[in-house]
């Protein structure tokens, strides 16, 4: 059996304590440049990640408040330089450093990783040209996301100001540091979600270093400015100066001054255009008016006149009207001709018929019994008196014979109505037993007709000549 060991005998407690307090001593305080790995931020706001080369690893925490310092957001793969001491974690028997101060090892690096990021938007078409849409000619309200305490915003809207006052909404933002790309993100969100939504956005910053302007680089703010329904307008640094916000945003100004310049146009420009415009417009309509009334003219001098269009119309009627009468009268005459023509051989042939059956009834009187040759003598009868009805219905003049008279003007035109006869002073009336009219004088003669009312229509007077 061994001697026991006369070595002093730690705890567990006190052996951490030991190793805490020696590491503390001896790297109280370090500057360790590496990668950065696992990067995360809980609910607490402490970040946890670790810092790696090609050989090691070591865990690192950066507490809430030096976490609030950063001017950038610290990602996977990211090469930094972090400032602060080591210490250990006797809970898990591990060493960490914790971060005081990051940055980034060196402009190349951060320029590197922009150009990744930006190659990586790209690809996604967050950077299309066709995703590219106009600004407004003349914005009724513009919307600007920047600091309400900075030059810029003064600059904005002085610039405004000088070319065409408009309406500006301002969405105050931090523009750099820790939480300034979220801030910056939910402001186009916002303006986007309002009811009534600005016709452009600016977001706008001044100058500054590439760290300064790191949050316009960030993936949240680009995001935000592609997808934008309203037209942005970025503003962000000097001439020289790019940002990530700059390839999303539909136009990109040099300056905040200069993207007021692209927002609006100058009021008096657009006073002495409208001016310009509307003295060419009152000298076209003169122009014009004065050349469509030459023409009117010379188109009316080559017009016929109503009168002369008029004349051989009425002409024409006067001559129909004259010889209207007198063709009525020979188309009668004529019809009546007919109908003497046509008539007269009928009846002689009525007549010979009935002759015919006559002789023939007396030639077989002696053969027929009486009771029968009556009737067949009294149906011949009554067809012949059929006949005769059919032949006398189809005679025009059959109803004059009833006591009926046809009255008309001296010029032969028939009077129709009671009225129409009051107004005349001679009629003519023909009747069945003659072809010849015979001429009466309206009221007796001498006076003038008298005029008929509804109520009590007066009966006609006439004399004959």
């Amino acid at each position: 059996m061994d001697a026991p060991d006369n070595a002093h005998e730690f705890t567990v407690s006190e052996l951490s304590s030991a190793l805490k307090r020696s590491i503390e001593d001896q790297f109280g305080n370090v500057r360790l440049r590496g990668e950065i790995s696992g990067w995360k931020v809980p609910a607490s706001g402490h970040a946890y990640f670790a810092l790696k080369d090609d050989a090691a690893l070591i865990d690192a925490v950066m507490w809430k408040g030096g976490r609030a310092r950063l001017n950038f957001r610290p990602e996977d793969g990211m090469e930094v330089v972090a400032t602060g001491r080591l210490t250990t974690y006797p809970g898990r028997s591990k060493y960490q450093i914790v971060v005081e101060s990051l940055e980034l090892a060196g402009e190349g690096a951060l320029l590197a990783m922009i150009e990744r990021r930006k190659a990586m938007l790209a690809a996604e078409g967050l950077f299309a040209p066709e995703r590219k849409r106009p600004i407004p000619w003349l914005p009724e309200l513009i919307g600007v996301v920047t600091s309400p305490t900075g030059a810029v915003i003064r600059d904005i809207l002085h610039r405004l100001g000088d070319r065409f006052p408009r309406d500006v909404l301002v969405w105050p933002v931090k523009v750099q540091g820790d939480g300034a790309a979220d801030e910056v993100a939910a402001a186009i969100r916002g303006f986007n979600a309002m009811p009534r939504r600005p016709d452009v956005i600016i977001v706008a910053r001044g100058g500054g270093s590439i760290e300064d302007l790191m949050a316009f680089n960030e993936e949240i703010v680009v995001r935000a400015a592609a997808v934008s329904e309203i037209p942005l307008i970025s503003a962000v640094g000097h001439e020289t100066d790019t940002t990530l916000i700059d390839f999303a945003s539909d136009r990109r100004a040099p300056t905040p001054t200069a993207a007021a310049e692209l927002a609006v146009p100058v009021r008096a420009e657009l006073v002495a255009g409208v001016s310009s415009f509307a003295a060419r417009l009152d000298r076209c309509i003169a122009s014009a008016t004065e050349t469509r009334a030459e023409r009117l003219h010379l188109w009316s001098a080559r017009l016929p006149t109503p009168t002369a269009i008029l004349g051989m119309k009425t002409q024409r009627l006067d001559d129909v009207g004259e010889r209207l009468p007198r063709a009525l009268r020979a188309g009668l005459q004529k019809w009546q001709g007919r109908y003497d023509r046509t008539a007269e051989p009928l009846r002689a042939a009525m007549r010979s018929r009935i002759a015919e059956v006559r002789h023939d009834l007396g030639g077989t009187a002696a053969r027929l019994r009486p009771t029968l040759l009556a009737g067949l003598a009294q149906r011949d009868a009554d067809r012949v008196t059929s006949w005769g009805r059919l032949l006398e219905s189809l005679n025009p003049l059959a109803i004059l014979s009833r006591g009926y008279a046809v009255v008309a003007r001296p010029d032969g035109s028939l009077v129709k109505s009671a009225e129409d006869a009051r107004r005349e002073v001679r009629l003519g009336l023909r009747f069945g037993d003659s072809p010849d009219p015979v001429e009466v004088v309206v009221g007796g003669g001498g006076g003038k007709p008298r005029k008929s009312t509804r109520e009590n229509d007066a009966p006609l007077q006439a004399k004959l000549l």
